[in-house]
């Protein structure tokens, strides 16, 4: 069989594996949220909060779009034409120098292009009153943000053209291993190592809040080494909490805008959700589809580089060689945006399920209904979105959404 063949077969393997894990571990059936209690919440929320959340969006929506139609427009100029090639040629006839030279540049002038869009976003949030950063914290975030995708990102490519100059007939089957193992690897490392950079924790002090998380915690069967609070307050006036590491690692995290805007019971139905997540696995079954997800692209980035036409439109011989790093990293967007509305379908149905675990933990609809409500209103959410944008979009239900549910399972309960 020739590696090709052996490619396809693989690649199919993949493929039924992804759906497997998916149809099985992801919970598809959600909590019943009726539409009739859905608008019945919306016509109960704050007027003026659900007009201010819904302007707000609306403000974001041309920075959103025009950042991801121009980013997209220059990845796609630079992959598919010689353009790419040739900017990477510039790095000299080392080949390690032109995957990470020549890779870091095409990312970089991705991130030059939509600086201006991010730039233009912090303006509207700040405009709103959801943003606590000057100009100077803004920027400092941002060249943390681009450090950590240059240590991250040129490992990745360094290590993919090596397999591709060392191992040049199978070098899509170590690559695919070595890009599930290290989805694996920064799932449950990177929170430990980029969390610190970009906020400070401090365990919380003593008193009956965090005697009462760490309980619940603990009747949940998810005991957590620590309760730490992040200084969020920082940079934005948005609320949240979550549930970080594994095992001994494993922290309760709760925002310090968390803490002063809202009461005891209300942060303890954000951490039961959270806690929710750890207690199904969640983190688990997004590495699995991840890690399948990402060696299946692998295997099918090599069946796609013996495409003649797409890679004279490129310039180059070889998807394997490092001139073709702008094609590379184009066809992983085009990737990465089919694939969006579906990661949002998944993401949708397991906070559902993570609602409907805080509900049960804590026995209190109404707080969590509350603290629903709270959230949109701090958050700027829009408690009802455009159907698209949610289909295409939102990684969680609705504020309406979670209200309903709420309802319902208060119904159950009585």
């Amino acid at each position: 069989m020739t590696p090709r063949q052996c490619a396809v077969l693989v690649l199919a393997v993949l493929v039924l594996a992804t759906a497997l894990v998916t149809a099985l571990l992801v919970p598809w059936h959600s909590p019943p949220a009726p539409r009739a209690d859905q608008v019945e919440a919306l016509r109960e929320l704050p007027a003026g909060a659900v007009s201010r959340g819904r302007a707000f969006h609306a403000d974001l929506r041309p920075v959103s779009y025009g950042s991801m139609i121009v980013g997209l427009v220059v990845t796609l100029v630079l992959g598919l034409s010689p353009l790419g090639a040739r900017l990477v040629a510039l790095f000299g006839g080392h080949w390690a120098a032109r995957a990470v030279g020549g890779g870091l540049a095409i990312v970089l002038i991705g991130s030059l292009v939509t600086l201006p869009f991010a730039a233009w976003r912090h303006v509207v949030v700040d405009r709103y009153g959801l943003s606590t950063q000057g100009w100077g914290g803004w920027a400092v975030d941002a060249l943390k943000g681009y450090g950590v995708s240059v240590v991250l990102g040129g490992l990745a490519l360094l290590g993919f053209y090596a397999l591709t100059r060392y191992v040049p007939r199978w070098w899509w089957a170590w690559g695919a291993a070595a890009v599930a193992g290290l989805v694996v690897l920064l799932s449950f490392i990177l929170p430990v190592l980029v969390e610190p950079i970009f906020n400070k924790f401090t365990p919380m002090p003593d008193g009956p809040l965090r005697t009462d998380l760490i309980a619940m915690a603990a009747r949940d069967g998810v005991p957590v080494k620590d309760v730490l609070v992040a200084d969020a307050s920082r940079r934005t006036r948005s609320v949240n909490a979550y549930v970080s590491g594994l095992g001994p690692t494993r922290r309760i995290v709760v925002y310090d805008t968390l803490l002063e805007q809202a009461d005891p019971a209300e942060v303890r139905s954000v951490v039961a959700h959270e806690l929710g997540h750890a207690k199904d696995r969640d983190v688990l079954t997004g590495t699995a589809i991840g890690a399948l997800g990402a060696a299946s692209g692998v295997v099918a980035v090599y069946l796609l580089g013996s495409w003649g036409g797409l890679l004279r439109r490129a310039g180059v011989d070889s998807i394997a060689e490092p001139r073709a790093v702008a094609l590379l990293l184009a066809l992983a967007t085009l990737a990465g945006l089919a694939g969006g509305p579906f990661q949002s379908l998944v993401s949708r149905k397991v906070e559902a399920r993570a609602d409907a675990h805080a509900l049960a933990l804590t026995g209190d609809p109404a707080t969590f209904a509350a603290m629903q409500e709270r959230l949109s209103t701090v958050n700027l959410s829009d408690p009802d979105p455009n159907r698209l944008e949610y289909l295409l979009f939102a990684s969680h239900p609705s504020t309406v959404e979670r209200i309903a549910a709420a309802r319902a399972y208060a119904r159950g309960a009585r």
